[in-house]
């Protein structure tokens, strides 16, 4: 049996960590996306992390097929304030090649400024690690504190926040917008220019439009992220589109589509 459910995750800061970097700064990724979201609900119901260099963990092998969906919530047009965390390490490995043992390495690092999130699940209650994370997140509990991409940033959710929702399939549809961020390749030109139009699209003040390349899986072979090519927009998709195909979902009784990938 499946169920759709959603929850809204909190912290006063956060650091989703770009593995490139530029020089003498650390950047952070503005949106979750799928490998950190993973990460947090494994911590949720107990699962194990990074062990083993070569080996992927636990909670990614267990959780990987779920289907997510990820929402801004309190963001400024899809993005959310940042500032830059000096601090100084210490240990000397920081900067291997250039720093000796014991040396001072200064370290910056832009952060997240209470970001939140609003997350749906598709999950199946008949497999045993889902059905736990439902249980948990009904319950406002976790077997191990969730953190957003440092152990530096706890985060939680409100079990009062937590909705349940049916679906329906519609086929065709138009004038929706998709309320989570999507692939930018499904959706973007062909039904939100086409729609609008190039000399409406101008002229439309209040719509915004926010992109960002995220991962969304491990490569198992790599041992590194599998990029895509994100959207989130406020902007109503008028042309006539295929929802409840292509990872697209029409939330019954709410003119709301979710992407969940």
């Amino acid at each position: 049996m499946e169920k759709l459910i959603s929850f809204i995750i909190k912290s006063e800061k956060g650091f989703l960590k770009k593995p490139d970097i530029n020089d003498g700064i650390y950047l952070t990724y503005n949106m979750l996306h799928k490998p950190a979201l993973l990460g947090i609900l494994g911590a949720i119901i107990g699962l194990g992390g990074y062990k083993k260099n070569g080996v992927l963990p636990e909670y990614y092998l267990a959780l990987k097929d779920l289907p997510i969906g990820i929402k801004p919530v309190d963001d400024e047009k899809g993005n959310f304030q940042k500032t830059l965390v000096y601090y100084t390490n210490t240990t000397g490995f920081a900067n291997e090649g250039e720093n000796k043992a014991g040396a001072t390495h200064l370290i910056n690092e832009q952060t997240l400024i209470k970001p939140s999130y609003k997350i749906y699940l598709m999950l199946d209650m008949d497999n045993e690690h889902q059905k736990q994370l439902y249980e948990n997140l009904k319950n406002q509990k976790a077997e191990y504190l969730p953190y957003l991409g440092k152990n530096d940033y706890s985060l939680w959710w409100d079990k009062d926040e937590v909705e349940e929702y049916e679906w329906e399939n519609t086929g065709k549809s138009s004038n929706i917008i998709i309320s989570t961020i999507f692939k930018k390749d499904q959706a973007i030109m062909d039904h939100v220019v086409k729609a609008i139009g190039r000399k409406a699209l101008a002229e439309q003040k209040n719509y915004y439009y926010y992109f960002e390349c995220l991962p969304i899986s491990f490569n198992d072979k790599l041992f590194q992220y599998t990029m895509a090519d994100f959207a989130y927009t406020n902007a109503t998709l008028a042309d006539t589109i295929d929802v409840n195909s292509n990872g697209l979902l029409k939330i019954k009784n709410k003119d709301e589509v979710v992407f969940l990938f």
